[in-house]
This record gives structure tokens, sequence and C-alpha cells, in this order.
């Protein structure tokens, strides 16, 4: 039965690591994980989690975008796990864009992204898969994958007048 996870915070040393890849997508530890990470991400009514923000520094994200009082033009999205993700490229074109983390409540920033990139990661049963997202998406997954090389949004604004209390 999956279980609610505590976010971690900025401060905690999880959020500054680089994840591990995970060796065996069917692991049955991973399935739990990917379980939590479902219900944590529902019940924050996020758009996005990365499994080190639940204290476990694995190369794991779920991209759950929806609309939400923080993100009310999100597009809908099926909740979906990302193992080993990999950026296979990103578009020339950059676009800021406001962004908030579940590990840094109240603060938003403006970041600029590619509005365009290129994915691969394996799904939860295991298979490879390549998309292409653009726009809202795409800043979702930047950010999430960001959390797996230990960087965190406020570490891409470019000038502190860019970040706001909300």
């Amino acid at each position: 039965m999956p279980i609610l996870r505590q976010i971690a915070q900025l401060g905690q040393p999880v959020l500054r690591g680089v994840a591990g890849r995970i060796a065996d997508p069917h692991d049955p530890a991973v399935q739990s994980l990917i379980d939590d990470l479902l219900v944590t991400v529902a019940d924050a009514d996020g758009v996005g989690i990365a499994a080190p923000q639940v204290f476990e520094p694995l190369s794991l994200v779920i991209v759950s975008s929806h609309p939400n009082p923080r993100y009310p033009q999100a597009p809908e999205m099926e909740p979906t796990a990302m193992i080993n993700p990999e950026l296979l490229w990103g578009s020339d074109e950059k676009e800021p864009g406001w962004e908030g983390c579940l590990s840094i409540p109240g603060l938003r920033g403006l970041v600029p992204r590619h509005r365009r990139i290129g994915v691969r990661y394996l799904d939860r049963a295991g298979e490879v898969r390549e998309e292409e997202y653009a726009d809202f998406l795409a800043r979702v997954f930047q950010h999430e994958f960001d959390h797996l090389q230990g960087t965190l949004f406020i570490d891409r604004v470019e000038s502190s007048r860019d970040m706001v209390y909300y």
C-alpha cells in the first residue's frame, strides 16, 4: 500500500546530491517508491516530483501536469514515472517562466528553460520511451531532471529580482 512521504525542504543535503541510477526497474522497492511518489505528488497538488525530494537519491521522477491553483493553465497529463531519465536535446530557444518547488514552498522564481526538449527514460514496466515535450511539460521535466543533478530552480534564476513569495 502506497505511503505519503515527507518532502525534503531546502537545506536538506539529499537535494544537493547526484541521484544514482536504478539498476532494476522491476525491483519491488522501486515499484513501491513509484507508488509512494504518485500519492505524495497528488497530495501536495504538485505537477512533478523527484525521488530525492522524498529522501531517496535515485534517478526517478514523476511528471504529473494538471491545472491547479499554482499553475491554472497547466495541460492535463497522465502521471508518468520516468526511471533513469535523460535529456537528449534542448531547443536553442529558451523561454522564461515562473517556477516553484514542493521543496521550497512559498517561493517562485523566473527561470529560463528550453522551450522544446527530447527525452528518453524507462517507464515503470522497464520499457524504453522517447518523447518530445514543449512549453509547460518541457519546463516540468527540466525542473524534475535538475533535481537528479542536485540543482534547484533557485540556482537557475538569473537575478534575485526575479524571485517572489506567494
